[in-house]
């Protein structure tokens, strides 16, 4: 057996999020499809994470088994392309594996983006690709309340009730807050997290941009390990993951 790692960029507007279900369009489930289709063969393939309805990548990572080796690597782009294009997902690379490769666990470092437009029009380009929040948001204040998110800590108060993780503590290795113009865009950094964690973190930062909450409010939330203290989520078509680091 080959193992194969892809890189894919989607539009997660369409789909009912990247995992498999039994009603409704998944990213996981058309892919998957297709190149079983191409090949010739049933294969499974293994992404390096869920990503929730609405919610697109840069540049997702998955992997999948089959029999034979593929030869032409650019003729299996441009088959499989053909048909994913017309739906907003395209394959970018496809890279030969070894056999202890996982695209889920061999996964050292998750990057993920938030992306604010900050104004009072309505965003027409960016529409179903960025959160548009009309109230001017401090970034001053927000960068202080990003810096009591990194490091190892228990992240309870920003995790979905349906998160299956086995342990609500989490490493978080960076936390950038970038603004050009009227765009905000929210970097952040982990080996990886738990379902709307990242959704939930740039809720209650908004929060403070707002001045609805202040820096010791924001603190005592996330040290209260309580969910239902938690901010409401920041909407799904704002979030982008970007990259996964091996």
């Amino acid at each position: 057996m080959f193992k194969y790692q892809i890189l894919i960029e989607y539009v997660g507007t369409n789909f009912r999020g990247w995992q498999i279900q039994i009603k409704g369009k998944t990213i996981q489930g058309l892919i998957q499809e297709k190149i079983s289709e191409v090949l010739k063969e049933k294969v499974l393939l293994f992404g390096s994470g869920r990503t929730d309805k609405g919610v697109h990548a840069m540049e997702q990572s998955a992997h999948f088994e089959c029999k034979k080796k593929i030869i032409n690597s650019q003729k299996f782009l441009k088959s499989i392309n053909f048909f994913l294009n017309k739906d907003a997902v395209t394959i970018l690379k496809l890279k030969l594996r070894n056999q202890n490769f996982h695209a889920r666990f061999s996964a050292k470092i998750r990057i993920y983006k938030y992306i604010i437009i900050n104004r009072m029009s309505s965003p027409v380009i960016d529409k179903n690709r960025a959160w548009h929040v009309i109230n001017k948001l401090d970034l001053i204040t927000m960068k202080k309340a990003a810096k009591k998110l990194l490091g190892t800590k228990d992240f309870s108060s920003f995790r979905s009730s349906n998160c299956r993780a086995k342990s609500p503590i989490k490493t978080m290795k960076s936390v950038k807050i970038r603004s050009l113009k009227n765009k905000i865009e929210i970097e952040f950094k982990s080996q990886s997290f738990l379902q709307q964690q990242v959704r939930s973190m740039v809720g209650c930062l908004k929060y403070v941009g707002e001045k609805k909450w202040s820096l010791e409010k924001f603190d005592n939330v996330l040290k209260s390990k309580k969910r239902v203290l938690c901010a409401p989520p920041a909407p799904p078509e704002g979030l982008y993951l970007m990259r996964i680091i091996y």
